[in-house]
């Protein structure tokens, strides 16, 4: 149903607001205004009631599917449901309206809420040190690789290559271009795990790290992580730890444990702050007692009688934030790790790889299934049997639309043909989840009997479907 403009709401003389009388002498606009603030002509804005404008933006919002909406199972991406509590708690007035240049000792009960979170990453993560100024997780890397740099020309040694898996996040790669390095990317085996033959094969003594998230985007556990880790520090390198991934294992292990020397962290995927729209986003990176030196100025320390900003870190390697971090978004982070505590944060992930198993099993007869071995939080499906029958997987995506469903995420990892991947992450019902596989069930059956159908998707929404390329390429933002 195609919504009707503001401006058809609209009638002479309708308002949405009443005025007292001027309480001055009257008179024209120019015996109180500059002459070059008055319109030469009225603004053409429409007349409308308060009641019409609020049903109408109202009805604007609920064209669009997000995840107050319904499940949103973006593999990869973590799209879980943010408790409301952590908005209301960043909304605290005496929180929000505080300045970032305010005098320490004005700010000191916001100080150690920063100090504290910063103290609990360090502990869910093994990490020795953490800095909360990365805005976002592709930030984050970059302030690791940035990190990683500094420490080898502090060493006089010249390493150019970072190793990233076929099967990394697109920003890995992005992230070490971005900082210098040439990027070396290495195959998975049939078992979608690191190959060690063609890691030692690429690992020299220009390599400076391996970027690796375990588990990775295929949602398997990387079980030689020891062993990967050694052959990477023998030949004199780092690892770093892509933390999307996090909320698969956190309770149970540690990727300092895992022997990573540094990683970042994605507020949003972990620990429940808004993801997407651009940001505000929050990446800190944490890392070992070696690596602290490195860190961006300034960092967040204390002494016996207060909590300080400490700019004397003559190895930093600068700022890379204005002020201080998105402090917002960590109060939302800081806010749900107090709310649920060790055994709650351990309980998360339970309900993470539990949701994403159980939909697995009921999926895997109707969708191809590339990877056997187990995995955590998410799993990758494959639509290549459905191929077959002249339906892609994204027709797949957009029937899901008509049945008031997102889809996960689709052609990644690269590794996958016709790649569906799917994370439910743990704040979903049985219920949600079963609503979720019925539909999917319905949409490979359709393929059976009425391919076309699928085909032709979507059928029932504001807008059909798009010339992709055209709307990516050239888009219309305004009526």
């Amino acid at each position: 149903m195609v919504k009707p403009l503001i401006r058809d709401y609209g009638s002479p003389g309708r308002k949405g607001y009443s005025l007292p009388e001027l309480d001055i002498p009257a008179g024209e606009l120019s015996d109180y205004l500059d002459q070059s603030l008055i319109r030469e002509k009225p603004a053409g804005l429409p007349e409308v009631s308060e009641v019409d404008v609020v049903r109408h933006f109202t009805g604007l919002s609920q064209m669009n599917y997000g995840v107050d909406s319904g499940i949103y199972p973006l593999g990869s991406c973590t799209m879980k449901y943010n408790p409301k509590i952590n908005e209301d708690i960043a909304r605290l007035e005496k929180l929000s309206q505080l300045h970032p240049y305010q005098e320490e000792e004005q700010v000191q009960g916001s100080l150690e809420l920063l100090y504290e979170l910063k103290e609990y990453l360090a502990e869910i993560s093994g990490m020795d040190q953490v800095s909360l100024q990365p805005a976002s997780g592709s930030h984050g890397e970059l302030t690791g690789l940035m990190i990683i740099k500094k420490y080898f020309a502090e060493r006089g040694e010249q390493r150019t290559k970072v190793i990233v898996p076929d099967s990394a996040h697109g920003t890995n790669p992005a992230s070490a271009a971005m900082a210098g390095f040439q990027v070396v990317e290495i195959e998975s085996n049939q078992k979608g795990m690191i190959d060690l033959a063609a890691l030692r094969a690429a690992v020299d003594q220009e390599v400076a790290a391996l970027m690796l998230t375990n588990p990775n985007t295929l949602g398997i556990f990387e079980k030689d992580i020891l062993e990967i880790a050694e052959i990477v520090h023998q030949a004199g390198g780092l690892l770093y730890y892509d933390g999307a991934n996090m909320n698969a294992i956190m309770g149970y292990v540690r990727p300092g444990d895992m022997n990573f020397d540094v990683l970042h962290f994605n507020l949003h995927k972990t620990f429940s702050t808004p993801h997407g729209g651009g940001g505000p986003g929050a990446g800190p990176v944490g890392v070992k007692e070696f690596l602290s030196p490195y860190l961006p100025v300034p960092v967040l320390s204390k002494d016996q009688a207060r909590y300080y900003w400490d700019y004397n870190r003559p190895l930093s390697l600068g700022k890379v934030h204005a002020f201080y971090g998105n402090y917002g978004v960590m109060l939302k982070a800081y806010a749900y790790i107090r709310a649920l505590g060790a055994s709650g944060l351990k309980e998360a992930t339970e309900h993470a790889v539990l949701n994403a198993n159980y939909m697995k099993a009921r999926l895997k007869d109707q969708f191809e299934l590339p990877y056997q071995e187990n995995s955590l939080h998410e799993f990758v499906l494959s639509g290549i049997r459905q191929k077959e029958k002249g339906v892609s997987t994204l027709n797949i995506a957009k029937r899901l639309l008509d049945y008031q469903q997102y889809a996960p995420t689709i052609y990644f990892p690269l590794v996958v043909k016709e790649a569906l991947m799917i994370e439910p992450t743990e704040t979903e019902n049985i219920k949600t989840l079963d609503k979720f596989v019925e539909t999917m069930k319905n949409i490979s059956r359709e393929i059976e009997e009425k391919p076309q159908l699928v085909k032709n998707a979507p059928h029932h929404t504001p807008v059909r479907k798009l010339d992709d390329v055209a709307a990516a390429r050239n888009p219309d933002l305004r009526w």
